[in-house]
């Protein structure tokens, strides 16, 4: 894993085939929004979410987190689906504010038709293509690989290994760009080097 101070600093290790980037707090600045989207859903159930807890699941599918804590706040739900469609909603409505994290969409722009492009995101397909429309960046990439897309999510490789090959490139000449501990994890059992955008974006919301 990489962690350069600057995103200029950066450039593609010897061998690089293809570059792989999360969505949410990585391309996008959306982890506010979803936050505001989860609280405003669960509250309804008598679920907590603190931020610190939101923040460790960041990658992993709606469902999955809705079942993780209803499990750990021992409360019972009979409509994950439903509960699953209300977070999204909400999240959308918050969507004209989301802005680029320009300093992680710089390195895609000077890397696009250079090299294969995807997105790899725990994220609903509907709700990250819309957020990569706001911000204007959907047609940079090559692929797009979300929840729908996997039996098994981030920390698991599968989202990333899936990328790599509808890129047509080897797992391991592929580079990820991550904003979660989740997501990095995912990376390393991908095989892929991973770069921690977290120390570009801090204070650049």
């Amino acid at each position: 894993m990489t962690t350069p101070t600057e995103p200029a600093a950066w450039a593609p290790p010897p061998g690089t085939r293809g570059l792989i980037f999360d969505c949410d707090g990585t391309l996008a600045d959306t982890m506010p929004a979803h936050y505001r989207a989860w609280t405003g859903m669960l509250g309804r159930y008598g679920i907590p979410f603190p931020e610190e807890r939101f923040y460790q699941l960041g990658g992993v599918p709606t469902a999955q987190i809705i079942r993780i804590l209803a499990a750990e706040s021992g409360v019972e739900v009979s409509d994950v689906d439903l509960m699953t469609r209300e977070k999204e909603s909400g999240f959308l409505t918050h969507l004209p504010a989301v802005r680029p994290l320009d300093v992680v969409v710089a390195v895609a722009a000077a890397y696009r038709g250079r090299l294969p492009l995807a997105v790899a995101s725990g994220g609903y397909r509907d709700t990250i293509t819309r957020t990569l429309d706001a911000i204007g960046i959907r047609d940079w990439f090559d692929t797009l690989v979300t929840a729908e897309d996997t039996a098994r999510h981030k920390p698991d490789p599968d989202v990333f290994l899936e990328a790599a090959r509808r890129l047509g490139v080897p797992a391991e000449s592929c580079v990820v760009f991550e904003d979660t501990d989740i997501g990095l994890e995912a990376a390393r059992r991908a095989g892929m080097p991973g770069v921690d955008v977290r120390g570009w974006v801090e204070g650049k919301r």
